[in-house]
């Protein structure tokens, strides 16, 4: 069984519909299976998607980015990283980035659909913990590990004429496993939290849920309700996975997509609050004042 959580744009279309999404193409893959390996310059698959998108936009797959030079900087969500050589940018289902329109990319990027690596693995790689940094530090023993690794993916990703096409996807599957599982230590390195314990089931399937659900579902209690736990369960499993109540977690997720239908859209503050299930005006610019310090109006002046 594959995963199907995530950030999916479709699930909540009103809010996204003004932001340009890019979906995953699988005929852009060699045999057109569930992920891509090229340069991130004017070569390969990557030339003909969204590496070639200036504006902002989102993204509905993973994407991992392989630095040989730098430095560059790169937008995700408010946050502008500079990535250096030897750096690892993660760039998850959903999130808004947007390229420099200045500086040359030049390394290897990796984009993966979602749903090609099993529940398990997507669990323990942690592909949905948007908690953790997008920019990784390998230090030099990683780093040549992770070339080693990467290496060895795009040769069996290349090798198309040894395996029947199910062996080949099979064989893909556990080489990006092992892949994905070193780009996960170094994940958790950099979030300083290897000793946090992994989230369980339970976060994971509200995470989902509030994924599809939050431009209508605010309700805690719906949502335990939906997934068949008690409130203190949900709770309790929300706590240990990030040190937040679920309540914040849906109100930083729903603050989140405000600020960015704020800054990357003319829409009216008005539709946006409808956009993310805040039907009327004045209470989704008290609530936005409330989660952010500011009004929706002053945020979007500051982002001019």
């Amino acid at each position: 069984m594959t995963e199907q959580g995530g950030a999916h744009p479709s699930a909540h279309m009103g809010a996204t519909e003004h932001i340009r999404t890019y979906p995953f193409d699988p005929s852009a893959s060699v045999s057109g299976v569930g992920i891509q390996i090229g340069p991130m310059g004017t070569e390969g698959p990557w030339a003909g998607g969204v590496g070639l998108s200036r504006r902002v936009h989102r993204i509905d797959f993973h994407v991992l980015l392989f630095f040989r030079e730098g430095p560059v900087h790169h937008m995700i969500d408010f946050t502008e990283y500079e990535v250096g050589a030897g750096d690892v940018l993660w760039i998850r289902p959903g999130q808004v980035h947007g390229f420099s329109t200045s500086e040359r990319y030049v390394g290897t990027a990796l984009t993966m659909q979602p749903g090609f690596l099993p529940r398990a693995i997507v669990e323990a790689t942690g592909l949905y913990r948007y908690d953790r940094p997008p920019l990784l530090h390998p230090d030099e023993a990683q780093r040549a590990a992770l070339d080693t690794s990467l290496e060895q993916l795009k040769r069996e990703y290349l090798d198309t004429a040894t395996l029947p096409l199910s062996l080949h996807t099979s064989v893909l599957r556990h080489s990006l496993t092992a892949f994905m599982l070193r780009v996960a230590h170094v994940s958790a390195q950099a979030a300083a939290d290897e000793c946090r314990p992994q989230p369980d089931t339970t976060f994971s399937r509200f995470r989902t849920a509030v994924e599809q659900g939050f431009t209508t579902n605010h309700s805690v209690s719906a949502y335990a309700d939906e997934l068949g736990y008690s409130r203190r369960t949900l709770v309790r499993a929300v706590r240990a996975a990030t040190g937040q109540t679920p309540k914040a977690f849906i109100d930083r997720r729903v603050t989140l997509e405000a600020k960015r239908l704020l800054a990357h859209t003319d829409l009216p503050v008005g539709r946006i609050g409808v956009a993310v299930g805040i039907g009327d005006s004045a209470n989704f610019s008290k609530y936005f004042q409330q989660h952010t310090g500011v009004t929706p109006a002053a945020f979007r002046a500051e982002q001019a």
